[in-house]
């Protein structure tokens, strides 16, 4: 496809486009649907969205220029965002067509979905009976099919509309977007601004549950087979974390980007800044004081939580707040236990499993553990990454002392297996994760993981001699070991720290910004890489010189009072 201009073929403009695979001439602005009628989508659902040139769409986009399009279904990460996006608004609509003045306010992932709190009319909870007529009148707002074709309108447009409807986020963040117009969908009673494609129409949302919980319901999905699996319930440790942050960020006066920007704009940066990190010190001097309290019996602190959570700016601080109240932590390496690589499991891909049990020597390990709780010294291993086996010449010995306490931090801490010699009673287990309440507005939300994975693309960048296209192309591996060897385990915590920062992605731009600009077009990470830019677009920037240097964000982006 050498022409970038599209040709003449008997007076209609045409373009080349590989679809699917196979090279056709069609018109100018064609729609990607209007291409499915002609060639059937090959994958084993309903196609949602279609990636063009790599960046993702809607199918009633119009192609103006030679182009690749792959269409996407609910099997891909790309598709299952569509669809959950687009049940979100079949929600949003439903609850406004029954009840005048709701407000309904997304919140964070739980089991396979997503918590909606519901403010009725007066300011009342929902009762079961009004959720169930909410997942009822869905269901008729599915049955009828209703086309889902995006318009282009002016900001000021959109702004006007939201003022009119009480929305004063919205129009806060419009104001200050960088944008001339934006993407729009009106449902009829509910209108609003896409963060991303749509699917067609709601017909495809066929398939989803809804649960009444606490003082809102949660909006469940499919599994990635497209079945639903029986509902778990909300993770209660996980969610309170998530209340406890949404409160901290109601005494900041920042629960969105849009309020966050203008508050950066009115140059009260520095207040928010200060409180925000006030809540995360106050939270590690208060995990800290509940272990000195029992200082008799806890004897082993274990710290787990999935990739660029902060845990190792977590350990230290939260070591300094122990050494405060007469306690002496000691750092055991889990790394250190690894097994000589030729006795690693393997994946599906020849790859060596680094982050499986078994590439561990549990049995070491907890007998170690045993001896030293029993006050003896213990010769501990020196692993070599170099050669990938243990060192046969070194070993670090280790005691014990009155007022010691053992710290290990590792993505199986929180396993029971890891540490099975030691009585539960002797040991303190510590979740860590970036969990943001913040969200871009009322009706759409931040993912915890993107939080993550800007986190690791700017670390891996600055310190660790990684492109972002080479940490985009791994995140699915990374995700896929926390989805095995973290998440399940993350009730059996006895508390969770929340590491996420309300105003780190104004910081992380900076350099996350230029990093993605460097994926190449032609790379599969380039779908992400786009997205993630069109994300880092919401939010104004912050010097990173204003951080503070004892902030877990240093451990990203540099400049820390800690050594690494």
């Amino acid at each position: 496809m050498n022409s970038i201009h599209a040709r003449q073929t008997n007076g209609a403009r045409h373009i080349r486009v590989v679809f699917n695979g196979a090279e056709i001439s069609t018109s100018y602005e064609t729609t990607v649907i209007e291409l499915l009628e002609q060639k059937s989508h090959p994958g084993p659902f309903s196609p949602l969205g279609a990636l063009v040139s790599r960046r993702l769409t809607g199918l009633h986009y119009p192609l103006v220029s030679d182009c690749t399009v792959d269409t996407v279904d609910y099997g891909s990460k790309e598709g299952a965002s569509i669809y959950r996006r687009t049940a979100s608004l079949v929600l949003y609509e439903a609850a406004a067509q029954l009840f005048q003045g709701i407000r309904v306010k997304i919140g964070q992932s739980v089991d396979r979905g997503y918590f909606f709190s519901l403010r009725m009319p007066g300011g009342k909870d929902p009762t079961p009976q009004q959720v169930h007529d909410i997942e009822r009148r869905m269901r008729e707002i599915v049955a009828h099919e209703i086309p889902l074709v995006p318009v282009r309108i002016t900001v000021e447009e959109a702004i006007e509309t939201f003022e009119l409807e009480g929305y004063d986020e919205k129009a806060d963040l419009l104001r200050t977007l960088p944008y001339s117009k934006v993407w729009w969908i009106d449902m009829g009673q509910f209108k609003d601004i896409l963060h991303g494609p749509l699917a067609p129409s709601t017909g495809t949302i066929s398939l989803f549950a809804v649960h009444g919980f606490e003082d809102g319901l949660i909006l469940r999905f499919p599994d990635r087979r497209f079945q639903m699996r029986a509902f778990k319930g909300a993770q209660e440790k996980l969610f309170a974390t998530y209340r406890e942050t949404r409160a901290w960020n109601q005494e900041i006066g920042v629960h969105n980007v849009g309020q966050l920007n203008i508050a950066v704009l009115r140059d009260e940066t520095p207040e928010i800044i200060r409180i925000t990190e006030g809540f995360h010190e106050k939270k590690i001097v208060g995990i800290a004081d509940r272990i000195a309290a029992r200082r008799q019996i806890i004897r082993l602190i274990l710290i787990a939580g999935p990739s660029s959570s902060g845990k190792t700016t977590f350990t230290k601080r939260l070591g300094v707040q122990l050494r405060v109240n007469g306690l002496r932590p000691v750092a055991l390496s889990m790394d250190n236990y690894y097994v000589d690589r030729e006795e690693t499991a393997k994946n599906h891909d020849g790859t060596y499993d680094f982050e499986s049990l078994q590439a561990l020597d549990i049995e070491l390990l907890n007998e170690h553990l045993a001896r030293l709780m029993a006050g003896e010294t213990v010769e501990t291993p020196v692993f070599s990454f170099t050669t990938g086996k243990r060192r046969h010449d070194k070993t670090i010995p280790l005691r014990l002392g009155q007022d010691h306490v053992l710290i290990m931090e590792g993505i199986h801490c929180l396993n029971e297996k890891i540490s099975r010699a030691i009585d539960r009673t002797a040991k303190f287990k510590i979740y860590v994760s970036a969990l943001t309440q913040l969200i871009i507005d009322s009706h759409s939300r931040i993912f915890t993981s993107d939080t993550r994975l800007i986190r690791r693309i700017v670390r891996d960048r600055l310190f660790r001699g990684y492109s972002a296209e080479a940490t985009i192309n791994q995140w699915p591996s990374v995700r896929a070991g926390e989805n095995r060897n973290i998440f399940p385990f993350q009730e059996e915590a006895d508390v969770m720290f929340n590491s996420a920062l309300v105003y780190e992605m104004c910081v992380l731009k900076n350099y996350a910004h230029r990093f993605l600009l460097t994926v190449p077009r032609n790379s599969p990470a380039y779908t992400e890489a786009h997205r993630l830019l069109a994300f880092l677009t919401y939010f104004v920037s912050i010097f990173p010189e204003e951080v503070p240097q004892n902030s877990l964000l240093r451990e990203f982006i540099g400049g820390s009072t800690f050594s690494y």
